[in-house]
């Protein structure tokens, strides 16, 4: 299986780089392909909303990071999103990824299944409740299956997050697939 993993945190070894990290080795050690894209140190330029790209029709006129990714998405079998929780949503680095999914949007619609991996401070459940909802909207409109969820609460530093059981829950994702 081909998978495109896309993380969105600007720290290079922090709780969801670890997360992302724990299900590549998953997903490697079961035999599959994966391709991770770090939103967070790439140079993506948020969607402007001109319309050039015509939902797939014309290239997107900024000329990016996003082309190395999008070839690796259409080809994926799995996309996997894995952000740290700003203020009841995805980081501002991966949002940006997503939102340039305009020029290929229909060309990715059905045939993939997806996963969402999430780390916050916070260990209130309610906190990750409009990311929840924001997720099965985005499968739905996508037409992907959901391949499995993870949100680690709690979980504001590397040492919180190392102590827990979520990346044995990644690596446990990323294998099982």
């Amino acid at each position: 299986m081909r998978i495109t993993l896309i993380t969105g945190s600007a720290h290079r070894d922090g709780t969801s780089a670890l997360m992302a990290g724990e299900f590549a080795r998953g997903a490697g050690d079961a035999g599959h392909e994966v391709y991770r894209f770090d939103a967070g140190r790439a140079k993506v330029h948020p969607c402007t909303g001109c319309g050039h790209c015509g939902y797939g029709e014309n290239p997107c006129v900024f000329q990016d990071y996003m082309e190395r990714l999008n070839a690796h998405m259409l080809e994926a079998d799995l996309i996997v999103i894995v952000s740290p929780v700003y203020y009841w949503s995805l980081s501002a680095q991966t949002k940006a990824v997503i939102d340039r999914w305009q020029p290929t949007v229909f060309s990715l619609q059905g045939g993939k299944r997806a996963v969402l991996m999430t780390t916050q401070a916070s260990g209130e459940e309610w906190v990750v409740e409009p990311l929840r909802s924001w997720y099965g909207n985005l499968l739905r409109f996508m037409r992907w299956e959901d391949a499995g969820r993870i949100n680690a609460l709690g979980c504001a530093t590397r040492e919180q997050i190392e102590t827990s059981d979520y990346p044995k829950l990644a690596y446990e994702l990323g294998r099982s697939l």
